[in-house]
């Protein structure tokens, strides 16, 4: 009875112990298949955090990008605004050249007009005079009267004849009428050199017949003397040769330079200017 019992006591733990190796080789079995498990998902964690940093610079750096491209068309938008204020300005400046330009035309115009009426007048007066003794023209814009000597003068005189008074009454009545012009009487020679007792040169003789004109033009018939001046050119403003008696005679002349005045002139473009206000 006694070995009986041993013997199913040896048989109990047998049994017992072969359940416990079982369960513990399970549970290691298990251990082991979560320890890989970990071991994939700790590798897993590892390249995605790896992933992460990649992607975080990389995301970094298209940031700066993308900063400094917002910054480049910001530059770009303000250097496109300065172009056009820039531009702008310009044709302002382009626009305003121009209306000085239209002004001073207008005003050339208008002296034009003015030169016009003056030599037209001048021709009125004097058209019945020989065209070889008085000559009218204009140059630049400048209206010259040229008289001939045997109008005004006696030769080697400075004298006016009664036929010169005659001639400038009827200058006098043009420039008396229009206060907004002023001249230059010049008096010419030839190159035939001259000495009196009371002229010393070409030059004297040429002094002396311009400020009789003017001294004439003053006290006969009323032009007021500071829209005159007298000048002697002597005999080096030739229009003609002084090799042959016609030449010569063609030199010895009283010319009237008629000068529009240069404030008159800005005045009418000051006009101009206000009218285009």
């Amino acid at each position: 009875m006694k070995k009986i019992m041993l013997l199913s006591a040896t048989a109990a733990l047998l049994l017992s112990s072969c359940v416990s190796q079982k369960k513990y080789a399970e549970l290691e079995a298990q251990h082991r298949e979560t320890r890989d498990q970990l071991n994939t998902a700790t590798v897993k964690l590892n390249s995605c955090l790896d992933e992460k940093d990649r992607l975080g610079q990389q995301i970094n750096t298209l940031n700066n990008q993308n900063a400094a491209l917002l910054n480049n068309v910001g530059d770009l938008a303000t250097l496109s605004k300065k172009e056009a204020e820039n531009l702008e300005r310009s044709l302002e400046s382009i626009k305003e050249k121009d209306m000085k330009i239209q002004r001073m035309q207008d005003a050339i115009t208008k002296k034009d007009s003015v030169t016009l009426a003056l030599v037209t007048s001048l021709k009125g007066v004097l058209g019945n005079m020989a065209d070889e003794d008085i000559e009218i023209n204009v140059e630049k814009g400048v209206v010259y009267v040229s008289i001939s000597d045997k109008l005004l003068f006696e030769s080697g005189r400075w004298n006016l004849t009664n036929r010169a008074k005659e001639v400038l009454g009827k200058v006098a009545t043009v420039v008396k009428n229009r206060p907004n012009i002023e001249f230059m009487v010049e008096g010419h020679t030839d190159d035939q050199a001259i000495k009196t007792a009371v002229i010393e040169d070409n030059w004297d003789l040429s002094v002396k017949r311009a400020t009789s004109v003017v001294r004439t033009l003053q006290n006969d018939f009323g032009v007021p003397p500071e829209r005159m001046t007298a000048a002697g050119r002597s005999y080096y403003i030739p229009v003609a040769s002084n090799a042959n008696a016609e030449g010569r005679a063609k030199n010895r002349r009283t010319r009237i330079v008629i000068l529009p005045k240069i404030d008159q002139f800005y005045d009418l473009i000051e006009q101009g200017m206000e009218s285009a206000k």
